[in-house]
């Protein structure tokens, strides 16, 4: 049968002390290492859930600065050890600065075994808690996700994906409409994997960021000498499409000139390379995104009639940040876990002040606002919560301007409102929920069953 004992890693450079520790703990695989060097190879081979750190280590053995240096190195490469630090060295001085610097405890030499003992149980039995904690919230974000890999709880958004999920495996043109930040272009990707082109490549081009004079050439292509500096053929966005789904961000800036080529291959699907005489078939599906509007470019004549139609086959509007109550906090907790692990481990959460702000903002550049500010915050935050400060939000509440002039309505919406953020901090915890919100289960249950939400 396998061994399941967890690991104990015991730094220390005693070798009477070691043979001592070494029998101490019946119910953990104990390594010892006697220098930082060995301590570390030890965490990353064995990544032991709980660490007992001796302050004094060669080649300061009777000092804290080698002790204190694998502290500081342990809480950057695995920060989740929970290392019990020893010293008999200035040890209130040593105990405070340990614990300052992520120590999960300290105890002072003499070593007492016992002791010891009950603070290495106690500690394993937290770092067990803390990872189910981190798999079940994990699950939760798993769960929370459409489309593969968009995250959200809000039934306006779960419409969105479920419409494109029904139109995916048609041959349909899709125009999505929103504002910018919203990713449209993550929903265009869902798209492309949802449907049967999937092993086709999923090509985007912002039409806003490339310069008139070059647009044409990136979407169709040029033969070689077709102008000055085209020293080769080059294949254009929707040829390196074929098969595949190409996506059309800022549809709306594409000039009027190339608006009628545009059309010309949606209507024969067929492309001709600029300086080219040969048709080209090619098989591209057109999923195209927009901030303006262009019914309105219509009107103006700067937009045509006959190619909106033709890419607008299906039109699905995306939902502002604002208009997903919960989504705000949900991407919040996922961008601050992937930006905590690339770049600044020590920090763990959001203080209770952010989580208030982040619920309260409005989010006027939406997804992309709310990834910037969470990157920026885990990249500045000295602590290990991430507070309102480090977010640069103000904690103000936007709501009630704008909630209708029927009581009964208005009260609906706050309670949806409250109840779907609140589901959100919790990661769905229903007692949590209701905690929250100081109301009992039972309570919180007639809540959702009322207004159709889900946990």
């Amino acid at each position: 049968m396998a061994n399941t004992r967890p690991t104990l890693l015991i730094v220390e450079d005693d070798e009477g002390l070691q043979a001592q520790l070494k029998w101490a703990y019946d119910d953990f695989d104990v390594v010892i290492a006697g220098n930082r060097e060995a301590a570390l190879a030890a965490l990353r081979a064995e990544e032991p859930p709980v660490v007992t750190l001796d302050l004094g280590l060669p080649p300061d053995p009777d000092g804290t600065s080698e002790g204190f240096a694998v502290l500081e190195a342990i809480m950057a490469m695995k920060p989740d050890t929970k290392v019990i630090v020893a010293s008999g060295h200035g040890a209130r001085e040593s105990a405070l600065r340990a614990i300052e610097q992520g120590a999960y405890d300290f105890y002072q030499k003499p070593v007492d075994i016992d002791t010891l003992g009950l603070i290495v149980q106690r500690a394993y039995r937290l770092h067990q808690i803390e990872s189910e904690n981190r798999r079940l919230a994990d699950k939760v974000g798993e769960d929370r996700t459409v489309l593969g890999s968009m995250i959200t709880a809000a039934p306006e958004m779960g419409k969105v994906a479920r419409t494109i999920e029904r139109v995916a495996p048609t041959n349909v043109s899709v125009m999505l409409l929103g504002a910018s930040g919203t990713g449209k272009e993550l929903l265009a990707k869902g798209l492309h994997q949802a449907s049967d082109r999937r092993s086709g490549a999923f090509i985007a081009i912002n039409c806003a960021a490339i310069p008139e004079n070059l647009l044409e050439s990136e979407l169709f292509g040029h033969e070689k000498g077709a102008f000055t500096g085209a020293v080769k053929t080059t294949e254009g966005k929707i040829e390196l499409a074929d098969g595949g789904t190409l996506f059309l961000d800022e549809v709306g800036d594409i000039p009027l000139p190339l608006q009628v080529k545009l059309l010309r291959f949606l209507q024969e699907r067929t492309i001709e390379r600029i300086g080219g005489r040969k048709p080209i078939a090619v098989d591209t599906r057109i999923v195209c995104a927009t901030h303006q509007d262009l019914e309105a470019m219509i009107g103006e004549g700067t937009f045509r009639e006959d190619l909106y139609y033709r890419l607008a086959e299906i039109v699905v509007k995306v939902p502002t940040l604002s208009e997903r109550p919960g989504d705000a906090v949900l991407l919040a907790k996922h961008f601050l876990a992937r930006f905590s692990a690339e770049m600044n481990p020590h920090v763990k959460g959001f203080a209770p002040d952010a989580l208030s702000a982040i619920d309260n903002w409005g989010w006027p550049g939406n997804v992309r606002e709310l990834e910037n500010r969470v990157k920026r915050a885990v990249i500045m935050a000295d602590g290990k919560l991430v507070g309102a400060e480090d977010l640069d939000l103000l904690d103000t509440d936007e709501d009630g301007a704008d909630l209708a002039l029927n009581l009964k309505t208005a009260r609906e919406q706050a309670d949806r409102r409250m109840i779907r953020q609140a589901l959100a901090r919790t990661e769905g915890n229903i007692s949590n929920t209701a905690k929250l919100l100081g109301i009992s289960r039972p309570t919180l249950y007639d809540l959702l069953k009322q207004y159709d939400l889900q946990a």
